[in-house]
């Protein structure tokens, strides 16, 4: 089932990362296949696991066991659904930031290039707003400033001017129509790249990706015990670059606030100054984790 749905990256050096308790209490925001979830549970005895995962697809792959809570909403809600049951503090938090292969897979989730489908990139479903919605309401700068923040695209003006125009004869529905008018700002030579990028961009917006991964990481400082762990894996440099200030310096911008005797005052403590990327024997496996960077912290004493 797990290898259907999604190879989870990353694995045992994550799960590691979180230096299991036994008997502790441990979230996993980024469920999907469970594959992560299932390491972590396997070295518990008494202790807890939470996982959420807002795709109602990833409910497949519940542990069904008393000890294993599946919670399908957004992990920007982390702090009011461990309220709910009732857990104050956690000995560990895991997010694996990508989008599941199974999601790339399925046509219809409108999330790959390689397919033709509805434009629609939602990870969870029951929600308003799809690319579609974004490629034909947005202004041209609104569409100018998420090609160029979200997808690092260089012609992000000229990208957003010739959406703009396509759209205005014809509203754009499908990915195939989406590839179709943008194509003049397409380099054959760079095709993939290129459109990975904006598809990335557009899939942040939609999601509102950035916003949602700041939420969580502020709530994460409060929710750890100390000593607790925080392991995250990226995929983008947009996310990395959050990550990598928030866990140096408890501040997103990653500005490191200093006590009286210069002194940095961070909630957290960086465990892997050098960020932990995938092997060549992984990457033969799972060549999507080829972008992962992992990264973990501990909460202060």
């Amino acid at each position: 089932m797990e290898r259907a749905y999604h190879i989870p990256v990353l694995l045992n050096e994550s799960v590691n990362g979180l230096e299991i308790k036994e008997n502790g209490d441990y979230v996993d925001v980024t469920f999907g296949g469970g594959g992560h979830s299932r390491e972590i549970f396997s070295r518990l005895k008494s202790g807890r696991l939470f996982a959420f995962d807002q795709d109602q697809d990833a409910a497949a792959n519940v542990i069904h066991d008393d000890r294993f809570f599946f919670i399908r909403h957004n992990f920007k809600y982390i702090r009011n659904f461990l309220k709910y049951y009732q857990v104050d503090k956690v000995d560990g938090i895991l997010a694996d930031l990508g989008v599941s292969s199974h999601d790339f897979d399925v046509a219809e989730r409108g999330f790959s290039f390689r397919f033709d489908g509805d434009l629609d990139m939602r990870m969870n479903r029951d929600s308003d707003q799809t690319a579609a919605d974004i490629v034909n309401t947005y202004t041209e700068d609104q569409l100018r400033k998420i090609f160029r923040e979200y997808g690092e695209i260089d012609n992000a003006g000229r990208l957003s001017r010739q959406l703009v125009e396509a759209r205005n004869k014809k509203t754009v529905k499908t990915i195939g129509q989406f590839r179709e008018a943008i194509a003049p700002c397409v380099s054959r030579l760079q095709e993939s790249k290129y459109l990975a990028k904006v598809f990335q961009a557009l899939r942040i917006e939609t999601n509102k990706e950035m916003d949602v991964l700041l939420e969580f990481l502020e709530q994460s400082i409060e929710l750890l015990k100390p000593g607790g762990r925080l392991v995250v894996i990226t995929y983008h440099s947009l996310e990395d670059r959050m990550v990598k200030n928030f866990m140096r310096s408890g501040d997103s911008s990653g500005k490191q606030e200093q006590d009286f005797f210069g002194n940095v005052d961070s909630p957290l403590i960086a465990i892997n100054r050098k960020v932990i990327v995938p092997g060549e024997e992984e990457l033969e496996m799972n060549p999507r984790a080829r972008s992962a960077k992992l990264r973990i912290a501990e909460k202060k004493a």
